[in-house]
């Protein structure tokens, strides 16, 4: 398999690339196009307990066939309904229909409550009763996971972020302090440049290197996100892309091509053109609450 795995401080190892479920309408078509991941090679699903789909993530797994060791799940605290954390796991464990966990994150610091120190030791205590394998954390700051890892017992094997050129800069400082702490940084929403701001800056070098390897732009960056180290979350309900997905797990760009990305990165996607704009409104009244409003609901700024 193209994309590998890495491995985490704690000696479990998590594939190198996951289908995400966030924005999936609830029913059938999770169910549908968790199946359709599945049978294009993902082994890795990553649902939360705010997306409301876990159960739905959980049948399409079983009626995949995979054992329980060809498949690895992540789910996340999310603090949905108020429910405690020793709630949660058990709600989500029946939801998913396993008896463990492969991967639980807190889903954004704001949810770890009274305080990121207390949160954490009840999240370490599922580890050590074995309904998770790993623990993570998401949309943590470095700020935030040095708080956690002043009084940790078990550091965190993941730190689960946004992470695509228009926000590398930014990013950056933290993936160089989650390498130093041995924390494997996951990137959701790595195609933002095509899906949210086609025509900025970062669509030249894309295109150029696009040309060059004969791969499509979409595979371009997903390459460009592995030659950062992290692991790939993304998400489509076309089979085509899903495939072609898998298949950039062997593109390697060039050091020229990925600094190129990187500057052109920087500079930020420029002023909204009218189709983005267009697009944003349609995603806006499609998406509503289980778009802006989860990322708001966990203070994430995706603009």
């Amino acid at each position: 398999m193209p994309w590998g795995t890495k491995k985490f401080n704690d000696g479990h190892s998590i594939p190198g690339i996951g289908f995400g479920t966030w924005k999936i309408p609830v029913g059938d078509t999770t169910i549908d196009q968790v199946d359709q991941a599945i049978s294009v090679g993902f082994s890795h699903i990553d649902t939360a307990q705010a997306y409301r789909n876990e159960a739905e993530a959980g049948q399409a797994i079983l009626e995949s066939g995979l054992g329980r060791d060809d498949i690895f799940i992540t789910t996340k605290y999310s603090g949905l309904n108020g429910l405690d954390i020793e709630t949660s796991i058990k709600d989500s464990l029946k939801n998913l229909g396993v008896k463990y966990i492969d991967l639980y994150l807190i889903h954004s610091p704001r949810l770890a409550v009274p305080d990121i120190p207390t949160a954490w030791s009840k999240i370490e205590a599922l580890k050590i009763a074995g309904l998770v394998k790993s623990i993570g954390i998401s949309n943590f700051s470095v700020a935030d996971t040095q708080t956690l890892l002043a009084s940790a017992k078990i550091p965190p094997a993941v730190n689960q972020i946004m992470l695509q050129p228009y926000n590398y800069a930014q990013q950056a400082p933290l993936l160089e302090f989650s390498a130093e702490k041995g924390i494997v940084i996951e990137a959701y929403s790595p195609l933002i440049p095509l899906t949210q701001y086609p025509g900025g800056p970062v669509d030249t070098p894309v295109k150029a290197a696009a040309k060059r390897l004969g791969a499509t732009e979409d595979q371009v960056l997903l390459a460009w996100t592995k030659a950062k180290g992290a692991v790939i979350l993304t998400t489509s309900s076309k089979k085509q892309r899903l495939e072609g997905y898998i298949a950039a797990g062997d593109l390697v760009l060039t050091d020229d091509e990925i600094k190129a990305i990187d500057a052109a990165g920087a500079k930020g996607p420029g002023r909204l053109n009218l189709q983005t704009l267009l697009r944003r409104a349609s995603l806006v009244l499609f998406a509503g609450a289980v778009g802006f409003g989860l990322c708001s609901y966990l203070g994430i700024d995706i603009l």
